[in-house]
């Protein structure tokens, strides 16, 4: 199926029976990333009575309890709820799930007191030579090196890289209204809870914008380029503040 896709005035195709999957697969074990020290994914049988729902227990059929933390566990879509008191959810912050997206391969910087930053000289990089770019309502970093080590690493305790506050809210003014990236979170590991960060993106406390989500821990194979995309979010119905996703992604050809 071929579908039409108008985007600053261009005309483009995207191909929905050539998707890319950019989420990380959820096991029941400790081979997934891991972040914020957060437990592996578990499931467990319903027993009832003579009942047990698991084929391997010699049960008639599977029928599992499942146990994980979406922050910590794998790629998830988070809203301003999850810092933010707030009677809003994750199911509630979507009202639609296409967007052009760019995705945007960088390094992260070394600090001089050793961390690993995205800073607005990577957002520079996206820039053309006469000024600031476009950018699309969903932007999908890929930090550099790439390598699927990151499919099951444990990042807890390891400060992993981050994003530079002033990076995420002139993102925000230019129009990004979905960020995806494949660190565990926009923010320093250990912070004193500041989330400065998360509250960058969302506005929070005084240009609040209850529609922009971020998505963590995704993961975007090398062999996908750079370039513009069509995004699929897929998120469960929950009324969280988070929810376990899988992003989806088309090429974007010009007509």
């Amino acid at each position: 199926m071929i579908v039409h896709v108008d985007y600053l005035g261009e005309q483009y195709l995207a191909d929905l029976r050539s998707p890319l999957d950019i989420s990380i697969p959820l096991r029941p074990n400790h081979v997934n990333p891991n972040c914020f020290f957060a437990p592996p994914p578990t499931t467990s049988p319903v027993i009832a009575g003579d009942f047990v729902g698991s084929i391997a227990q010699g049960g008639a059929l599977n029928f599992l309890n499942l146990k994980l933390n979406p922050h910590g566990n794998g790629t998830h879509t988070e809203c301003y709820a999850h810092i933010h008191n707030t009677a809003a959810t994750i199911n509630q912050t979507f009202s639609q799930f296409h967007f052009p997206a760019m995705v945007f391969s960088v390094y992260p910087e070394m600090q001089e007191n050793g961390d690993r930053v995205l800073t607005m000289n990577s957002l520079r990089l996206l820039d053309e030579p006469d000024g600031e770019s476009s950018l699309p309502p969903a932007l999908i970093i890929r930090t550099l090196p790439n390598t699927d080590e990151k499919l099951q690493r444990n990042y807890s305790g390891t400060n992993p890289p981050y994003v530079d506050p002033k990076f995420l809210e002139a993102i925000r003014k230019r129009g990004v209204r979905h960020l995806l990236i494949d660190l565990p979170s926009v923010d320093r590991e250990q912070d004193e809870g500041k989330l400065v960060g998360h509250k960058a993106f969302w506005g929070i406390p005084d240009d609040i914008q209850t529609s922009n989500t971020i998505t963590e821990l995704i993961y975007v194979p090398s062999v996908i380029k750079d370039g513009l995309y069509l995004l699929q979010m897929s998120i469960s119905p929950l009324e969280l503040d988070v929810s376990p996703s899988k992003p989806i992604i088309y090429e974007l050809k010009k007509k």
